[in-house]
């Protein structure tokens, strides 16, 4: 019955509230290092909250970004029958998963371009500071403008030099962008190791950037009517108290 129960909880806490995922690339380095486990909110979507600039989010394949690896299982009928249970509802890691992890550069509406004379990324034609891009990596090697369409981001991971980005899918439809409706959640916290225990903030390079609607008229992506909006807190940090009993260990694809 102990056993059902547990099941039952993390089958909810999978499905509505939080993950845990594991990071097994390189490519969201320094800020996320192979082996970090997150915490993602899976929540706040739930109530119309959409990524915003600055924002690490995980988000499942949007077609080609990955590729296929199934490999043969070597477990009998029982034993794999059990652990794809226990994969599904969060209490081992998926083998198969076709997620992947990246940084919120742009939103719908946005030009996102590189480089200026000084190398910078630039949106909607305003420089902005990066200091999440890993030591000695360019802002991009690669020369890119794209205007984020409607209902979908451009993302790029913070260790340039290795992140298969948006910048390398522009000719997907979209132009390399991710539809809104595969994003899984928003990480905001590095659970593990413990030394490594960090919460993943916006930028305040990125969030301080005008909308492309507002570029001309002062008014910043985090306002209304010219009064600036603060973020809101992941509303998941109240079940964090019981999360380590049914933490979900899922891979974040992320190459």
């Amino acid at each position: 019955m102990i056993a059902v129960v547990a099941l039952l909880i993390a089958l909810f806490m999978k499905t509505f509230l939080v993950q845990v995922f594991v990071i097994p690339s390189g490519s969201m380095e320094q800020t996320i290092q192979i082996g970090d486990r997150v915490l993602v909110d899976k929540l706040t979507p739930w109530f119309g909250s959409e990524p915003s600039r600055g924002d690490v989010v995980v988000f499942s394949d949007p077609g080609g970004w990955l590729e296929s690896d199934h490999r043969p299982s070597t477990d009998g009928p029982l034993l794999g029958g059990v652990k794809h249970a226990f994969a599904y509802v969060g209490l081992l890691p998926s083998e198969n998963e076709q997620d992947l992890i990246k940084r919120v550069i742009g939103v719908a509406g946005d030009t996102v371009e590189c480089c200026d004379e000084q190398g910078r990324v630039s949106i909607n034609g305003s420089p902005v500071d990066e200091p999440y891009v890993a030591p000695a990596n360019a802002p991009s090697n690669q020369p890119f403008k794209v205007k984020v369409p409607a209902g979908r981001l451009w993302v790029m991971g913070d260790h340039r030099d290795v992140s298969a980005d948006s910048r390398f899918h522009m000719a997907n439809p979209g132009q390399g962008t991710i539809p809104l409706s595969n994003v899984v959640g928003r990480a905001f916290v590095i659970a593990w190791p413990l030394s490594r225990f960090d919460q993943l903030d916006e930028p305040a390079s990125l969030s301080s950037v005008r909308n492309a609607s507002a570029a001309g008229s002062g008014v910043h992506s985090h306002s209304v009517a010219g009064r600036p909006v603060p973020s809101e807190p992941p509303l998941v940090m109240g079940v964090l108290g019981v999360f380590p009993l049914i933490v979900r260990r899922v891979r974040a694809r992320a190459d």
